[in-house]
């Protein structure tokens, strides 16, 4: 049985192991040691060589109940985002705060929990059933890299469901975009500034002009754009000659996307036409998904949230998460909302009364997948 106090008490304690991403060893031990503590088999692999992290994924596949069907993916990630110094979970109200000036890590230490929790119930109370593959990633939050670097060779599974996002427990993210982000070298001419600032040419002046005639922030209800990285310079007596940008544009609208960043590169080879050099490189993060409400994995969902006594939400996200990695490999995969806000501030806090319900949702999440 679905236990909100033993759910909370695990949570206080996992919140207090750091886990930066690419640092997560001393959580994915952890959790290794709690499935293996329930009769479970976890193994680690070695995406981390491909990114220089010091820990790999943890997986755990159960087998399925007589009832199971196809195999059911579930996920969260084990790191957290950097954090100033040690979380210091406590109770405030009706909330979970971080206790220190960082953040609580509830994104996504709660969807670790939730899975624990289910998994906790399938092996004790004789849940029903399909073939479990259990995947907790690493280094999610600085580039999906524990995902990307899996061994879709060895999953089956048909659907799945990601522990990995905020709102009440019921909010159901079946829509997320595509994001590309680029990197730009602008090359000018060096030059003293005050004895012959005419025989230099500025980079960050290039810079500035390119940023400046760029749409940015909200570019319509499918599409965003920010440039979030400028580096250059070296004293205030030279004029520089380097300048770095790093820049990312967003769209649940592949075509959108394409618009939007060819803008923003034309942008930049107009101002350094005027002088400059300019190299660019774009990199293809992740590319969107839409769930259908009526395709198998939301027809589960769907039947998991009424089966708590809850009224589904559905919902997209302007982010991008581990789902969309599961999805370009064939796996639909939707995200949960785990009753958690304000993640990736220390603002960020988790409601004490909906750790229950996560556990029963991600439990019902798994015996809907048995039938349907």
């Amino acid at each position: 049985m679905v236990s909100g106090r033993r759910m909370l008490a695990e949570f206080m304690e996992l919140a207090r192991l750091s886990s930066p991403s690419g640092k997560e060893g001393a959580l994915a031990a952890a959790v290794m040691a709690k499935l293996r503590s329930i009769g479970l088999r976890p193994r680690r692999d070695a995406c981390h060589r491909t990114f220089g992290g010091k820990v790999g994924n943890v997986i755990v596949h159960v087998p399925a109940s007589p009832r199971g069907r196809a195999p059911l993916l579930l996920n969260a990630h084990l790191d957290t985002v950097a954090q100033a110094g040690p979380v210091k979970p406590k109770i405030s109200g009706r909330y979970i705060v971080s206790g220190s000036n960082t953040p609580l890590g509830a994104d996504d230490k709660v969807g670790v929990v939730a899975i624990l929790e289910a998994l906790r119930c399938v092996m004790e109370d004789g849940v029903e059933h399909p073939p479990l593959e259990v995947v907790f990633t690493v280094a999610e939050e600085v580039g999906l890299h524990g995902a990307k670097g899996l061994d879709y060779r060895r999953l089956r599974a048909a659907m799945g469901f990601t522990f990995d996002s905020g709102g009440r427990v019921g909010r159901i993210v079946n829509r997320a975009p595509s994001q590309d982000s680029f990197t730009a070298v602008i090359t000018g001419r060096a030059a003293h500034a005050g004895v012959s600032p005419e025989k230099g040419v500025n980079a960050i002046r290039i810079a500035a002009r390119a940023i400046a005639g760029m749409r940015m922030g909200r570019i319509d209800e499918e599409t965003t754009a920010n440039v979030g990285v400028i580096e250059g310079g070296v004293a205030t007596n030279i004029v520089p000659e380097r300048v770095r940008i790093e820049g990312e544009a967003r769209s649940h609208d592949d075509r959108k996307l394409d618009r939007q960043l060819r803008h923003m590169l034309e942008r930049l080879h107009d101002a350094a036409a005027d002088g400059g050099g300019i190299e660019i490189e774009v990199e293809p993060k992740y590319r969107a998904f839409n769930l259908a409400p009526t395709s198998p994995v939301m027809r589960v969902a769907a039947a998991a949230v009424r089966g708590i006594g809850r009224r589904m939400k559905l919902d997209k996200t302007g982010g991008g998460s581990d789902a969309n990695i599961f999805n370009q490999h064939g796996i639909p995969t939707a995200l949960i909302g785990c009753g958690y806000d304000n993640p990736h501030s220390p603002s960020e806090r988790m409601e004490v009364a909906e750790f229950e319900p996560l556990g029963r949702l991600a439990v019902a999440l798994i015996e809907s997948a048995a039938v349907l």
